[in-house]
Formats: C-alpha cells, structure tokens, sequence
C-alpha cells in the first residue's frame, strides 16, 4: 500500500489505543475485580467484554476485505461507552463501593473510554463512504485502516485464508446483530435499565 495517506500515523495510533484501553486495561480491571469480589465492577465488565465483541468482529471483516466493517466498527465505538453507563444499578453499586485503588483505577478508565469513544465516533464518521462505495474502500484513504488488521492475521492467522476469516467476521456480525436486536426489542422492555432485574 502506499505511503500517501497523511494520516496513517493516527490510524496506527487508534488501533495501538484501542489495544491498551480496549483490551489489556479491562482484562487486567477484571481479573482485579474477581480477585477483590467487587461484584458491582466484575458485571459490569462482562457486559463490555459482550458489547465490545463487535470490534473483534470488525477486526475480522477488515481481513476479508467487507466494506461493512466501517459500520461495525462505528457501531463498536458508540455502542461501548453506552454500555458502561447504562445500568443505573451497576452505577449506584459501583459508586457506593469502599474508596480504593481498584475504584479509582475502573472509575478514571471507564471515563477515559468515553472520551476515548465520543472523539473515536467523531473521527471515524468520515470514512462511513467506505462501507457503500466499493470504488472508494478500494482506495488508500480506506484500505490504510485494513493494515493493522492484515499485521494482525499475519500474526494469529498466517495460515488461514481472508475469505475464511471475512466468514467468520460475518457470521460474528450476524449473531452480534441478532442478539443486540432481541435485547432491544424484548429485553429492554422488562428489565430497563437494571442489569441485575430478570
């Protein structure tokens, strides 16, 4: 790919961000929490690790190469920041908790996710024409987000195909899909805003 997108050092930024907020903080807050049995935090970072799936998904669809990838990843970056603020009942558990160091550390990550989210949506919106014009995912102002991705099938699929890949990516979206529509739909209205109420 060549090197005339100006903002392929941002790119690289996001997905090196994503790593560290996305992936490496909540799985070290989660095992903490376990560890602490603060069960208030421990719930509330299962539902992100479910909601946030959408952007292992995306990472699946950018190796096969699917335009819709964009709105998956656009879906993922505002529908997490929601998730971790929904529940009233997680949020008066977690914030009646006994002050300390797991507390601070979850409170100051869940509003750096916010932040993190808000300006990620706001950046992205532009590149939405890449998920409806096959003549402009194909250009470098696209394809520069399928690169981290690619490094990453290189790593943990070096051997697999990007069709098979892209299949698994669509199938992950499907269900995603699925299961976000029934909550909507069916869940929302009998539970509210109550993680906890059946």
């Amino acid at each position: 790919m060549g090197n005339d997108v100006w903002f392929r050092s941002f790119v690289w930024l996001d997905f090196r961000l994503a790593l560290i907020f996305m992936v490496i903080i909540p799985l070290i807050l989660l095992i903490w929490a376990f560890v602490q049995k603060a069960e208030g935090i421990q719930r509330l970072l299962t539902i992100y690790w479910r909601v946030s799936s959408v952007l292992a998904v995306t990472v699946y669809l950018m190796i096969g190469g699917f335009g819709v990838s964009f709105l998956s990843g656009l879906m993922g970056r505002i529908l997490i920041p929601i998730s971790l603020w929904f529940w009233v009942d997680l949020n008066d558990e977690v914030e009646y908790q006994a002050s300390g160091a797991l507390k601070l550390v979850f409170t100051s990550w869940r509003w750096a996710m916010t932040i993190y989210g808000i300006l990620g949506t706001i950046a992205f919106i532009p590149f939405l024409g890449c998920a409806f014009s096959e003549a402009t995912f194909k250009s470098s102002y696209c394809r520069v987000w399928l690169e981290a991705p690619s490094l990453f099938k290189e790593y943990f699929h070096a051997n697999s195909k990007p069709a098979f890949l892209g299949f698994l990516g669509i199938m992950g979206l499907v269900f995603y899909v699925l299961y976000l529509s029934y909550f909507v739909l069916v869940k929302l209205g009998k539970q509210g805003r109550s993680a906890t109420q059946q």
